[in-house]
């Protein structure tokens, strides 16, 4: 039906193609009407070939079909002797991993051990000053303990014995003092250089007036950042690097925990530092000490020699000006004629021109010995609260950053009772020398006024 539609529609345009050329003379209805004809032939030989196709793909589909449903069917069969092979292989290995059990034994528990010997002796020796000259042990180890804890690997008996020569050769290098010409150095500055070190043990390794560390992740020597005291430890290291076979025994600082006490003595901060840590409080309290201290000695220096010339005065006759009893000796010689009253209130009034001099600035020394400790305590104070802001911030989780605010608490107490102490012995000590001066002229003054009452 829709053949015949399309051919009608087909006719229809034709026939107007036609009509519309059939004045020109160009075509017909005839030959339309025979070119329709011949269209529906070609349409129907094409449409007859496509059923053809259609029909024998459709035959080879089902043969298709045929060889994998009989593929499926060889599959099936074939998996299920490969699942009798697998149940089979499960018993076998069964069977033979409890046959090696019992073979092995006490091996392995001999296996275990050596896992865990392997893998002691590998975290001793990347720590030990050893390692830089025998740097391919870590390796072997590592590899030792990782066969050591799979099942289906054992050690060999050349892999047992390199083993116990890595640790009889670490026991033996413990005990020597090598010299290592050339050796590669990290210096202080981040540069290489190449010298000669000196590896005592497993305890220090030293170059010509420094100290030397192991980095163990990338095992090497490099210079501390800051070397112990100078002298002591320093000139020790040069003393044994230039040492030879024959120079007797050496002195030297030997660290035995392998540079943990080492670490400690060169953290620990020096005189300099230590008084940096007390802040401007401290340095305030340093300051009064320092006055305190040239004060005291210019007055303890005054006094003893105003001391030294009152003593000479009194085997001297003849008074002189040069001296506190001289000038209140030349007031009596002055007012002898005065009667006992007039020449005591003189002979006082001469003696209270003097005192000043004798105790100029004792007071200001007992000041400082008063204020010292206080400063002491201030600093105390502030160093507290920096100490609690701290811990407010960050919580008490890392005590570094507790130790600015404790430090400088102890260190100002410490500076404060530093300078009070002395201070208060020299403003003893100075008070004792002007009372003594004064006691001297108070008793020759008393005696003049008891000769001048007998001779009246």
């Amino acid at each position: 039906m829709n053949k015949f539609i399309l051919s009608l529609i087909l006719s229809i345009s034709f026939s107007g193609l036609a009509i519309s050329q059939s004045d020109d003379g160009v075509l017909s209805l005839d030959d339309l009407l025979q070119l329709v004809e011949q269209g529906r032939a070609s349409d129907n030989a094409s449409e007859n070939e496509r059923i053809e196709r259609f029909q024998s793909a459709q035959a080879d589909q089902e043969g298709l079909l045929q060889d994998g449903i009989s593929q499926r069917a060889s599959e099936e069969r074939r998996s299920g002797v490969l699942e009798t092979n697998f149940e089979e292989n499960e018993l076998l290995i069964s069977d033979v991993q409890e046959q090696l059990d019992t073979r092995l034994g006490s091996l392995r528990e001999l296996f275990g051990v050596l896992q865990q010997v392997a893998g002691d002796a590998r975290s001793q020796f990347d720590n030990s000053f050893t390692n830089v000259e025998y740097p391919g042990r870590s390796e072997f180890l590592t590899e030792l303990a990782a066969k050591m804890g799979s099942s289906d690997q054992l050690a060999t008996i050349e892999e047992i014995e390199r083993l116990w020569f890595e640790l009889q050769r670490e026991a033996t290098e413990q005990g020597k003092v090598k010299l290592i010409p050339d050796f590669r150095v990290i210096t202080e500055n981040g540069e290489e250089s190449f010298e000669d070190i000196v590896r005592i043990g497993t305890f220090n390794v030293v170059a010509d007036g420094r100290y030397l560390s192991h980095n163990p992740d990338t095992n090497t020597l490099s210079e501390l950042q800051r070397q112990p005291e100078q002298g002591r430890f320093t000139g020790s290291t040069s003393d044994i690097v230039r040492a030879d076979s024959g120079s007797g025994v050496v002195s030297f600082g030997l660290d035995p925990t392998s540079g943990v006490l080492l670490s400690a003595l060169v953290e620990t901060p020096n005189l300099v530092e230590r008084i940096g840590q007390g802040g401007i409080v401290g340095y305030v309290i340093i300051s009064l000490g320092l006055l305190g201290l040239l004060l005291s000695l210019e007055r303890l220096f005054s006094l003893t020699m105003a001391g030294r010339r009152v003593k000479a005065q009194l085997k001297q006759s003849t008074p002189s000006d040069d001296n506190a009893l001289g000038r209140v000796l030349m007031v009596y010689d002055t007012n002898k004629s005065a009667d006992t009253e007039t020449l005591e209130l003189k002979l006082g009034e001469a003696i209270l021109k003097e005192t000043p001099a004798l105790q100029r600035g004792i007071l200001f020394i007992k000041v400082i010995s008063v204020v010292a400790p206080l400063m002491g305590l201030l600093g105390t104070v502030t160093g507290m609260i920096n100490t609690f802001q701290a811990i407010t911030l960050f919580g008490t989780g890392d005590p570094k950053t507790m130790a600015g605010g404790i430090s400088q608490a102890l260190v100002t107490t410490v500076l404060g009772l530093t300078v009070a102490i002395p201070t208060v012995l020299l403003h003893t000590l100075v008070s004792g020398r002007s009372k003594s001066i004064t006691q001297i002229l108070q008793e020759q003054s008393a005696g003049l006024v008891a000769e001048q009452s007998e001779k009246s």
